[in-house]
């Protein structure tokens, strides 16, 4: 999965003949999951038309700021579009436009548009070899950099005039590459390493039945969503779930029982800067697992059973410049066995949770929990999807590690 993948690029088309590239552009946006909209120059729908466009971004193409052919048209409103956006990409780049970008004349609904933006800008030239050498256009180029704007350099080859040279807007695969390549580079856990553990364990009885408990792995996967979008490469440990990712930056390491965990776990550790534990490990297992299907016989049957090698500790035993994660599920006196199991098991940071909260819990989709920290610090979030708790929870981690 790209890093742009969930993110909203609106994509800017200026009036040059480059345009006819972003039909492709649109494509691969949309094909790395991103969302995308489209805001053109008037004058640029004589090299590609809106339509194409709208098909392929499957959201309206704006133009203008009202479209005065419609009676009930909306306005478009520019400050919706970019504070919609997350990332704002204008290409091709004219020499008009980005003098227009340069000295902040806003005479059309892309530029109204730039000027609200708050999100990053790339702008990607395209013009004539003269064009691109001339005096005001190197101060266009120097000037929009200084303002924060990304440029992704023109190519040389062949120009729309005959002449070969610089001045050729980069091919889309290689605009979606600088761009990913370019957001990846600045996120805060880039070069990091995440060790995540998700779901249950199922520990045998015999071949067909095992002791198990209700983890869905929701939780710990979107974790390991929320990493990787901070530019962590991750490494997921996961227990029987249905839950499955598709992200460049995360290996997924299928496990079953509590055993296979610790060793997987510790086979990575090593070489982990940071290790979350959210998965919900067996304590015991059957100390005798038959080698064929029990048969029922008596009216009641017992299973002897023995504790789970505790996989939290062990690592808290050996870590060294690691940053640890536990998670505590509790039912009653939770603050004081969630800090029992901080201290015991020498924890960084412990995410409580506790079944007496209406939403929180196996199985759902939202969660409500509260950080407490090695300076016993507590910090106690509101009921939130899975989603915002992974976000916050890295958020936290990034705090505290001053990433």
């Amino acid at each position: 999965m790209s890093i742009l993948s969930g993110k909203n690029i609106l994509l800017g088309i200026t009036a040059g003949i480059a345009a006819y590239k972003t039909a492709s552009l649109v494509r691969l946006f949309i094909k790395a999951g991103a969302n995308v909209k489209v805001v053109m120059t008037p004058a640029s729908k004589d090299f590609i038309t809106p339509l194409t466009l709208s098909t392929l971004s499957k959201n309206p193409v704006s133009s203008t700021f009202i479209n005065e052919d419609d009676d009930n048209a909306m306005w478009n409103n520019h400050v919706e579009l970019g504070l919609w956006a997350d990332f704002f990409i204008i290409a091709p780049a004219t020499a008009n436009t980005m003098s227009k970008m340069a000295n902040g004349t806003c005479d059309n609904l892309l530029m109204a548009t730039y000027l609200s933006a708050k999100c990053p800008v790339y702008f990607a030239p395209a013009m004539d070899l003269d064009m691109y050498k001339h005096p005001s256009s190197l101060n266009s180029f120097e000037t929009l950099t200084s303002f924060g704007n990304i440029i992704i350099p023109a190519t040389s080859g062949e120009l729309a005039s005959g002449l070969v040279g610089e001045g050729r807007m980069a091919e889309p695969e290689d605009i979606l590459a600088f761009i990913e390549k370019d957001v990846l580079g600045k996120l805060p856990l880039r070069g990091k390493k995440v060790l995540l553990t998700a779901g249950p364990t199922y520990e045998a009885i015999d071949p067909v039945r095992f002791i198990g408990n209700h983890s869905s792995g929701k939780m710990g996967f979107e974790i390991a969503k929320a990493a990787a979008n901070l530019g962590a490469e991750v490494t997921l440990v996961s227990g029987p779930s249905h839950q499955t990712v598709n992200h460049s930056l995360i290996q997924v390491i299928r496990v079953t029982s509590a055993q296979e965990m610790y060793d997987a776990c510790h086979n990575y550790f090593d070489t982990a800067d940071i290790a979350i534990l959210s998965a919900a490990v067996a304590d015991y297992r059957p100390k005798n697992v038959a080698d064929q299907k029990i048969k029922k016989a008596e009216a009641t049957f017992t299973i002897e059973l023995e504790k789970t090698k505790d996989i939290l500790k062990s690592l808290g035993a050996i870590k060294k410049h690691q940053f640890l994660v536990g998670f505590a599920l509790e039912t009653n006196n939770e603050l004081e066995f969630a800090k029992g199991k901080l201290r015991s098991k020498n924890l960084d940071l412990i995410v409580l949770n506790s079944l007496n909260d209406k939403g929180a819990g196996f199985g759902g989709s939202t969660n409500k929990v509260t950080f407490i920290t090695a300076s016993h610090e507590i910090l106690a979030h509101e009921l939130k999807s899975k989603t915002e708790v992974a976000q916050d929870l890295m958020q936290q981690i990034l705090k505290q590690t001053n990433a």
